[in-house]
């Protein structure tokens, strides 16, 4: 039996907790809130990160002894043991390793979650709706916060789009790649012949950007229209238009909210979710990293889709960008979608290194 140091040696973020720290003992140091909260949020993260490092090398260190000990003295119980703990150990780095790749500009923003219905009426709205409950789920897992910003429902069941947004540490950082198509092969509980259906269901992922980041829009090149709200609010919402939908024109990006009471309010979401938009969408022209075709909406069918979830007749839930597998797509659906993320993560960074 063989451990070695591995990321034990790698790990390095104490000096950037210190300098943090000072910067917190200054004087007026919260006079600018917003960047306040920023560096606490930062210094908090690194913090956890940190601790976790110091404790699994601690485990480490300790393991190393106990098996020396167990080849020195023969113990298959202890050197059983210890291969048990190894175990355990890996699944700890793994964390702590994932979470040092969340290292890019708008890793540690909240998010917002868009998703869309594909053809196909009922069955996509259904499947929709199953793709929001998966994220809200998942979120709740993690004790994120999430709200439905915004949603348009089905005739008959399920939603034809909505918009969450989900706030937390790095929520940004851990979705950026659920971006995509998503497809479910499935038995219809709306068929009466009780035949297999394949639907499918667009998901955009985007970050709540903070008012560091300055994103210049003209009024000229909006377009703003008010509409009932169709969602949950009560009398109030039913009876007025407080809906707000945004249209960017040179863009085409088209952002709405429904979820408060006020007109105004749902135009100050929407604003922020507009700014969020227009950012991310120069910042990966910038970088070259999707192309004009990439840019335009991409067909919610065949041939786009990154992630097929397969009900009947076999039971499987495949990434079809690096073939990750789940056979149990019931708990994937509950939310337990952890480990596609992560892959996803350490994906980014290989690319990243080539």
């Amino acid at each position: 039996m063989r451990i070695s140091g591995g990321i034990f040696e790698k790990i390095n973020c104490n000096d950037r907790i210190k300098n943090l720290e000072n910067e917190i003992l200054k004087e007026n140091f919260w006079k600018d809130k917003q960047k306040a909260q920023k560096i606490v949020k930062e210094k908090n993260y690194l913090s956890n990160i940190y601790n976790g490092y110091l404790n699994s090398k601690t485990k480490f260190n300790d393991l190393k002894d106990y098996i020396g000990i167990g080849q020195k003295e023969n113990d298959l119980e202890i050197l059983k043991d210890c291969s048990k703990n190894i175990a355990f150990l890996k699944v700890e780095i793994k964390k702590i390793e994932i979470e040092c790749f969340l290292s890019d500009e708008n890793d540690f923003l909240n998010t917002y979650l868009e998703i869309h219905a594909g053809a196909g009426g009922t069955e996509s709205q259904d499947w929709a709706s199953m793709l929001r409950r998966m994220y809200m789920k998942w979120a709740e897992s993690k004790n994120f916060k999430n709200i439905i910003i915004s949603e348009h429902k089905g005739e008959e069941a399920g939603i034809k789009s909505c918009i969450i947004k989900i706030s937390g540490p790095y929520a940004f950082g851990w979705l950026k790649s659920e971006s995509g198509v998503h497809r479910l092969v499935r038995i219809s509980p709306f068929d009466s012949g009780a035949r297999r259906h394949t639907s499918f269901a667009s998901v955009w992922v985007f970050p709540e950007i903070d008012d560091t980041i300055n994103v210049e829009i003209k009024e000229k090149d909006l377009r703003v229209d008010t509409y009932r709200s169709s969602g949950a609010g009560g009398q109030h919402v039913n009876t007025t238009d407080s809906a707000v939908r945004i249209t960017h024109l040179p863009t085409k990006i088209v952002v709405q909210c429904q979820n408060e009471r006020s007109q105004h309010k749902n135009k100050e979401t929407c604003m922020n979710m507009l700014k969020a938009r227009i950012y991310e969408y120069e910042k990966k022209i910038k970088e070259k990293k999707i192309s004009e075709e990439e840019l335009k909406k991409t067909d919610i069918g065949w041939g786009h889709q990154i992630r097929s979830y397969v009900l009947q007749p076999y039971q499987l839930v495949k990434d079809l960008r690096n073939n990750l597998e789940n056979t149990n797509p019931d708990s994937v659906l509950n939310g337990n979608i952890d480990q596609f993320l992560e892959a996803a993560v350490y994906e980014l960074k290989n690319n990243k290194d080539d």
